[in-house]
C-alpha cells in the first residue's frame, strides 16, 4: 500500500512538472535580469493581458542577452529597434509608443512587406543576385499561410491567440510584444508599430516599457530585436514657455532688455489633446512687484523697467470635465501679497483686492461644477534685465560727390542715431530692392559718444536701387533699421566713358531707323512726272517730317525743371 501511494505521488509530481516548467510572459520580460513589476488590478490597462499567461517558447524561442544566435538571426547584419514615446503624460491622458526597426545597410521594406536589397545604395555589399532578403509573400503561398482564418498553429501569438484577419495582414511579417506594469500587448506590424494606452488607472511616477520583436520564419518566429525605454506619468501639466523680445541678441540666455516688452508664449505638452475642452487659466508673477496677473490666453507681454535679476513664476490651472476627484494631496500654496489682476484676451485688466491669495484666484477662475478634473502646471525662470539698444533711425543720407579723375565707387554717408545703450559694432547688408538677396555685408567696430550719433559710409558697386540694412549691436542687444536708396551714376572714368559710347551708338541707330522709316512712308507720294502748270505741293511732306523730327529729336530742354537734382537727395 505504501508503495502504491509513493507511485501515485510520483505520477502527480510528474504531471505538475510541465506546468511549473512552462514559460510565462513575466519570465520573458525579466530574462535580462531585471525583475518585472507585479500586476495589480488597479493598474489594469484596457486591452492588455496579465503577464502570468504562458508563453509558447517552441513557436517563439527566447534568447538571453549575449546569446550568439542574435548575430545570425538576420541576413546581412543585425536589426535595431528604436522605441520612442510622447512622455511625460498627464494622468488621465493617452500616451503613445512608437517602435521603428532599422535594417542593415542597403536593406529596406517594399510595399508588400518583404525585405529587399536597395540597389540604389552606394557601395552596396549585397552579393546575392536575388533582390530579396526575405520574400515572405512566396513563403505564405508555399505553406498555404495565406488563408484567413487559418487553422494552422503558425498563425498565433505567443499566448496562443490567433492573428486578427484584418485587411493587409499578409504584409505584416513582424510580431511586436509590448510589456509594462505586469501586462503585455501583442500586435502584428511591418517595420514599425504604434501603441497608445490610457493612463487613468496608472500610478504616478516613472515606468518601464519593454518591446520584443519577432520576424516570420519557416517553422517558427525568430527574435530579431528588443528594446526598452522609460516613460513618466504625472499629475502636473508639462509646461514650456518660449520667451522672446525685439532687439534681444540671444533669446536662449534669459537676458532681456529694459523698457522693451518681453513676449511669453506658453506651450502645454498635451499630444493626446486631453485638455482641448478644458478651461485653462494662467497666473503670472514677474518678480518685479508689478503684481499678479491672471489671463486665459497663453500669450502675454510684460515690460521690465528696472535692471537686475527677477524670478518669473507661472501657475496654470486646467479644469476638465470628468469623474469627481478624491481629496487633494497637493501641498498648500503660500499666500501672495502682491496686487492681483485678471486679464482677458483683449488685455483689459480688472484689479482684484490687494492681498488676494492663490485660493481666492482659484475660486474666481474655476468653474462652479462639482465633478471636474483640476490639474495644475508650474513654470519658474530666472531673468536678467540689462540696458540695451532700443531703437535705430537713419536721419540723413548724403551722396559723396567725386571728381571725374577719381576711380572709387559711388559712396553714401548714412547719419544714424539710436536710443538706449551705446552700440559697439555696426553691420551693413546691401541687398536687391526686395531685400531678399544680399549682395554685400560689412561689419565694423564703432566708438559712439553719449548722444549715440554716428556716420556710416558705404560704397556701392554701381548705380541702381538697393535695400540697405543697418544693424547696431552690443553684448546684449541688436537693433535694426532698413531703407531703400537710389544710387546715382558715378564711378571710374572708364565706366563713364563706356556709358557715353553706348548712348552715342544708340542715338545713331535710332536716327538711321527714323530716316529709313520716313523715306519708306512718303516714297509713294512722290509725283511720277511733272505736268506743266502744276507745281508739286510738298508742304504735307514737310509738315509730317517736322512732326516726326519733333518726336524723335526734341529741342534742347536742359532748362526743364524735371531734370534738376536737388542737393542732398540720393
Amino acid at each position: 500500500m505504501a508503495g502504491l501511494c509513493s507511485l501515485l505521488g510520483l505520477l502527480l509530481l510528474a504531471g505538475r512538472i510541465p506546468l511549473h516548467a512552462a514559460k510565462r510572459f513575466r519570465d520573458v520580460a525579466s530574462h535580462a535580469g531585471a525583475a518585472a513589476p507585479v500586476f495589480r488590478h488597479q493598474d489594469r490597462l484596457h486591452g492588455w493581458s496579465p503577464d502570468q499567461n504562458t508563453w509558447n517558447d517552441k513557436l517563439y524561442p527566447v534568447w538571453k542577452e549575449g546569446d550568439s544566435r542574435w548575430k545570425s538571426c538576420w541576413k546581412g547584419g543585425q536589426v535595431r529597434a528604436i522605441l520612442t514615446s510622447d512622455s511625460p503624460a498627464l494622468v488621465g491622458s493617452n500616451i503613445t509608443f512608437v517602435v521603428s526597426l532599422v535594417f542593415p545597410r542597403c536593406q529596406k521594406e517594399d510595399e508588400s512587406g518583404n525585405i529587399i536589397y536597395d540597389w540604389s545604395c552606394k557601395n552596396g555589399t549585397a552579393s546575392s543576385p536575388d533582390s530579396y532578403v526575405y520574400n515572405w509573400t512566396v513563403w505564405t503561398e508555399e505553406n498555404d499561410w495565406g488563408k484567413c482564418p487559418n487553422r494552422s498553429t503558425h498563425h498565433v501569438f505567443p499566448d496562443g491567440k490567433p492573428f486578427p484577419c484584418h485587411p493587409g495582414w499578409r504584409r505584416k511579417n513582424f510580431v511586436y510584444i509590448f510589456h509594462t506594469l505586469g501586462q503585455y500587448f501583442q500586435k502584428l506590424g511591418r517595420s514599425s508599430a504604434v501603441v497608445s494606452i490610457n493612463t487613468a488607472n496608472m500610478t504616478l511616477g516613472p515606468k518601464l516599457m519593454e518591446v520584443t520583436v519577432y520576424r516570420r520564419g519557416h517553422k517558427s518566429y525568430v527574435p530579431v530585436a528588443s528594446t526598452r525605454d522609460m516613460y513618466m506619468v504625472t499629475d502636473e501639466i508639462p509646461v514650456f514657455v518660449n520667451m522672446s523680445q525685439k532687439n534681444d541678441r540671444n533669446s536662449s540666455d534669459d537676458i532681456f532688455i529694459k523698457d522693451l516688452p518681453v513676449l511669453f508664449d506658453v506651450h502645454l505638452h498635451d499630444p493626446s489633446h486631453f485638455l482641448n475642452t478644458s478651461a485653462i487659466n494662467y497666473k503670472w508673477e514677474f518678480g518685479d512687484n508689478s503684481g499678479l496677473f491672471v489671463s486665459n490666453s497663453p500669450v502675454f507681454n510684460h515690460t521690465y523697467t528696472l535692471n537686475g535679476s527677477f524670478i518669473l513664476n507661472l501657475t496654470i490651472q486646467a479644469a476638465a470635465p470628468g469623474p469627481c476627484p478624491g481629496p487633494s494631496t497637493s501641498p498648500p500654496v503660500p499666500t501672495s501679497h502682491f496686487p492681483v489682476s485678471t486679464v482677458n484676451p483683449s488685455d483689459v485688466t480688472t484689479p482684484l483686492p490687494t492681498g488676494a491669495s492663490l485660493q481666492d484666484w482659484r475660486k474666481r477662475v474655476a468653474p462652479d461644477e462639482s465633478c471636474q478634473i483640476i490639474r495644475y502646471g508650474h513654470f519658474v525662470a530666472s531673468l536678467t534685465i540689462v540696458e540695451g539698444i532700443l531703437e535705430v533711425n537713419i536721419i540723413q543720407m548724403t551722396n559723396i560727390q567725386k571728381s571725374m579723375s577719381q576711380t572709387e565707387d559711388p559712396t553714401i554717408d548714412f547719419v544714424v542715431t539710436c536710443q538706449g545703450n551705446i552700440p559697439t559694432d555696426v553691420c551693413t547688408i546691401i541687398s536687391d530692392p526686395t531685400c531678399l538677396w544680399p549682395q554685400d555685408t560689412v561689419c565694423d567696430p564703432v566708438e559712439v559718444n553719449d548722444q549715440c550719433l554716428l556716420t556710416i559710409r558705404r560704397a556701392f558697386s554701381e548705380a541702381g536701387m538697393y535695400c540697405v540694412n543697418l544693424t547696431l549691436g552690443n553684448e546684449a542687444s541688436l537693433a535694426l533699421t532698413s531703407t531703400l536708396v537710389s544710387v546715382s551714376g558715378g564711378g571710374s572714368p572708364a565706366r563713364v566713358g563706356a556709358g557715353i559710347l553706348v548712348s552715342i551708338s544708340a542715338s545713331i541707330a535710332v536716327a538711321v531707323l527714323l530716316i529709313f522709316f520716313v523715306y519708306k512712308r512718303y516714297k509713294e507720294y512722290k509725283p511720277i512726272e511733272s505736268c506743266p502748270g502744276k507745281a508739286v505741293n510738298s508742304s504735307g511732306l514737310d509738315v509730317s517730317f517736322h512732326k516726326e523730327k519733333a518726336v524723335f529729336f526734341p529741342a534742347n530742354n536742359e532748362k526743364d525743371p524735371l531734370l534738376k537734382k536737388e542737393a542732398g537727395i540720393v
